[in-house]
């Protein structure tokens, strides 16, 4: 959960940056592959612990 919450937080400041500073849009464009990047490490990370196991 630490590494999804660093890689969340530095995305948002990257895409925030990027945005505020202008000829930065490079980070802008890092900072949203980052964002997706973490989106679906979290959704892979669910998937991957979710236990199947069937009702009792």
């Amino acid at each position: 959960m630490v590494l999804f919450l660093t890689l969340l937080i530095a995305g948002i400041a990257l895409i925030v940056i990027g945005a505020a500073v202008d000829g930065m849009l490079h980070l802008l464009s890092a900072g949203v592959l980052l964002l997706i990047a973490d989106l679906l490490y979290l959704a892979a990370r669910s998937m991957w612990r979710s236990p199947r196991r069937p009702a009792r």
